[in-house]
């Protein structure tokens, strides 16, 4: 009998035998769509079970996604294969199925879409379906197979074998197991299995306290105790300074045990920190504690704290209660990347064998062992980026969603275009604990939902910063002014006599500027031709690429890349321009003007390294006299107490952007990056320049009242219906044939119109933003409604048969860009 048990790729069974139908994501590289299995009308299968199913010609596992009570019309029956055996049932906890299925219906995507964004590569594959004997049982058996194959299984009742392993032992094991099983003398489980690229790393155990031991060595015994009993050896080394020879000793008298262990890989350094002790809070940082520990289960919090009001510190200290009472917790940040404080001081805290990393930039591999170490019960905290909101932490105590406000947190492409805070309100009232939203500039929608005397949201209020430390006063700078009084610099008068003053003074600096790159793009002079992306409605931006030591046009959205050419491709003329300014013309103007000050550049081209936003924070943070040059990613979680002065070099490019949330996301952004300043012992300082000085968003920016432009923001957005006045749904097609594109988006508004839906009004359809991107042509559909009213209506499917081969369709439910 082959490991088919007698199935080959052209077997069917009779139509008459199931009675339900399942539908199976098949766990093989490669395959998206789940696939139709018939199910025995003996054999019980439910949501969420681990099936063995027919693929090909071999036996795989799968993950039962549904369960139809009839056959789907376009199969047929007679052709359709069982599920071969249920391997675990229910391997998700209800609570976790309900989550994934809210999800797709909210975001109109099938659930196995969702899945494959909650799940890491290759769990079901790298997992062990293993057999072990239950105690007591004293079966009959009948086959030769079984007869073998259960003594074996008597020798390790504990965990008992793989099924693999069994099949090895008797040409018809397989046969012999299917016996046993039906028996019911043994059990089938799924035992997450390890990665093949886990390492083994020496641990060193307490076996016993022994009398006699030297006083080194009792010392020795002592701290291991103090450790817990185990720890790493090479750590545990340089922690205590001792040697191999004595801890060779210490094993041969029967005191420690020296073995090899699997290291599970959680992303983060091991390196000793050092401790950190729990701070004295402020009476605004205890009250909100207070709050948050008799927060009610599902129960929203809004912390709403300025830049350097100890919101971390608040974390910190509802945390460790949780994690005495053997709870977990889900803390969800905008990029793991540009949050190397906030882990650092979550290991000071907690220490690094209860904490967890969890975000995309790790391997398969690595966020396979993260999964096996939350799902057995190892990982306590899990710190992590948008996906780890579906991180299957058991007996949950409190989900945390720091920097709530950051674009970050919501999926645009590809589906399921999920906001991570959406789905974490849903979990917290699915595992009935409190979700905590941090942030200095929260969400419009956040803060709408904290209004009223019915409000959802309790908001808890931190309007000073720790330390009784002032926030810097805002200077704004008119450019228009400099350049009539001849300053043709990027860096105005004032600006200038600033850094001169940080160079004498050995202080430290930031300048802020919104792009990155040499030169937003080149121009012809003669003709007016911008050099554009071939493959994208854009123009290509200005970089000097400092190993190549040449001049570079890049693309930002395809990441195409040419030479700078000598002559304009449409006139010939020599007479190129760049224009415009990024992080690397602001770094280059730097040196040039100010030689002694050292200079970092913090951006994504800079950073793109493993560990790369470390390296460079900490290469900035040991220079005194220093200055570091950065985008936006220098709003997001960073503490730099030495920090004294920050310039915004150009806010106009974010003042004016075409969006109706501008003036929110440019104020929230000019509010972060003006909190890095004055976060030390001494004050600190923020000059902005720009050309629009009278802009209402610089006023509240200058009058740090950030509370009265939400009020005044939110009845602009009541007045044109936006939100969170109204909702919104995107519709947007994509394609290489741009006609094709166009049919279609027009086939669906007039579908949609057709329907003659009430409190339902309809834009469009229009060239997206930037109408092409890789080469792919954009339409779409802007679609508007009440409050009070859902989705429920759309049919995907239908939309979706409108489209022509080629076309796609995305759904964006609350989309934040369009």
């Amino acid at each position: 009998m082959s490991s088919l048990e007698g199935w080959r790729a052209g077997d069917t069974m009779h139509p008459a035998l199931p009675q339900v139908w399942a539908e199976v994501l098949v766990d093989c590289p490669g395959v998206e769509a789940p696939y139709t299995y018939a199910i025995h009308s003996q054999m019980a299968i439910a949501l969420g079970d681990v099936v063995l199913v027919p693929f090909g010609d071999r036996l795989v596992g799968g993950l039962v996604v549904r369960v139809l009570a009839e056959c789907p019309d376009d199969l047929d029956p007679a052709r359709i294969r069982p599920i071969h055996e249920v391997v675990a049932q229910s391997f998700f906890r209800t609570h976790y199925w309900e989550l994934l299925e809210r999800t797709a219906n909210y975001y109109h995507v099938p659930l196995t879409q969702v899945l494959r964004a909650a799940l890491p590569p290759g769990l079901l594959r790298r997992s062990q379906r293993r057999i072990r004997a239950l105690r007591g049982a004293q079966p009959i058996l009948r086959s030769q197979a079984a007869q073998r194959i259960w003594p074996l299984l008597q020798k390790n009742l504990e965990t008992g074998y793989s099924w693999r392993y069994l099949c090895q032992q008797h040409p018809q094991a397989s046969q012999g197991l299917r016996e046993l099983l039906q028996a019911g003398c043994v059990e089938s489980y799924i035992c997450l299995g390890k990665s093949a690229q886990a390492k083994q790393q020496l641990a060193i155990t307490l076996v016993q306290r022994l009398p006699g031991l030297t006083q080194r060595q009792a010392a020795i015994v002592a701290q291991l105790q103090q450790s817990g009993g185990e720890a790493w050896l090479q750590a545990f080394q340089q922690q205590t300074g001792a040697s191999r020879g004595l801890l060779d000793r210490l094993t041969e008298l029967g005191c420690v045990a020296i073995a090899p262990k699997e290291r599970l890989r959680s992303g983060i350094q091991t390196t000793d920190l050092g401790s950190d002790q729990p701070r004295n809070l402020t009476a605004a940082q205890a009250a909100a504690l207070t709050q948050i520990q008799q927060a009610g289960a599902g129960e929203t919090l809004l912390l709403h704290g300025v830049t350097g009001s100890g919101k971390t510190e608040v974390y910190l200290q509802a945390i460790a209660p949780l994690l005495d009472q053997q709870r977990s917790v889900l803390v969800l940040v905008p990029e793991i990347g540009l949050t190397p404080q906030l882990t650092e001081r979550f290991q000071q805290r907690f220490g690094h064998d209860r904490l967890c990393l969890y975000h995309s930039g790790l391997s398969d591999g690595e966020r396979y062992d993260a999964w096996r170490q939350m799902l057995l019960g190892g990982a306590r905290v899990v710190i992590g980026t948008r996906s780890a909101v579906f991180a299957p932490l058991p007996n949950l105590g409190l989900i945390i969603l720091d920097e709530e406000h950051d674009s970050s947190f919501k999926q645009e492409q590809p589906a399921p275009c999920y906001h991570a805070r959406q789905v974490a309100q849903w979990r917290s009232q699915l595992e009935s604990c409190p979700l905590l939203l941090g942030s200095a500039t929260p969400a419009l929608e956040t803060w709408a939902m904290t209004q009223g005397t019915e409000s959802q949201t309790h908001c808890l209020q931190l309007p000073d910063r720790v330390e009784a430390r002032s926030l810097p006063p805002i200077e704004i700078v008119d450019l228009r002014q400099e350049l009539a009084n001849g300053n043709r610099s990027i860096f105005s008068t004032k600006l200038q006599q600033a850094l001169v003053d940080l160079q004498q003074r050995g202080e430290q600096g930031i300048l802020f500027i919104h792009r990155r790159g040499h030169s937003t793009f080149v121009s012809c002079r003669a003709c007016g031709t911008a050099i554009g992306c071939p493959h994208c409605d854009v123009s290509l931006s200005y970089h000097l690429d400092q190993i190549l030591d040449q001049s570079l046009l890049r693309c930002h959205y395809c990441n195409y890349s040419q030479a700078q050419p000598q002559r304009c491709p449409v006139c010939d003329s020599p007479y190129l321009k760049n224009f415009g300014s990024g992080s690397q013309r602001v770094e280059a103007e730097v040196k040039r003007l100010f030689p002694e000050l050292t200079v970092f550049r913090y951006d994504s081209d800079t950073t793109r390294q493993k560990g790369g936003h470390q390296k460079v924070l900490d290469q900035f943070r040991s220079q005194p006299a220093s200055l570091l040059v950065g985008t936006q990613m220098l709003t997001k979680g960073i503490d730099l107490p030495q920090v004294t002065l920050v310039g915004v070099v150009a806010a106009d490019g974010l003042l004016h952007m075409p969006d109706f949330r501008a003036s929110e996301r440019s104020l929230q952004t000019l509010i972060q990056v003006a909190g890095r300043a004055g976060r030390g012992d001494r004050p600190g300082r923020v000059i902005v320049q720009t050309y629009s000085p009278e802009h209402p968003v610089l006023q509240h920016l200058a009058d740090h009242n950030y509370s009265q432009f939400l009020s005044e923001e939110l009845q602009e957005r009541q007045a044109h219906g936006y939100p969170p006045a109204q909702r919104l749904l995107l519709l947007s097609c994509s394609g290489l044939d741009e006609d094709a594109v166009i049919q279609a988006a027009e086939a669906i508004a007039d579908h949609l119109r057709a329907q003659a839906l009430e409190s339902v009004e309809i834009l469009g359809p229009a060239p997206a933003n930037i109408a092409r991107i890789a080469r792919r042509h954009r339409w779409q559909i802007l679609l508007k409604s009440s409050p009070d009213r859902d989705w429920d209506w759309l049919k995907p499917d239908q939309l979706r048969s409108l489209c022509r081969k080629g076309v796609s369709l995305l759904i964006d439910v609350d989309p934040i860009s369009f």
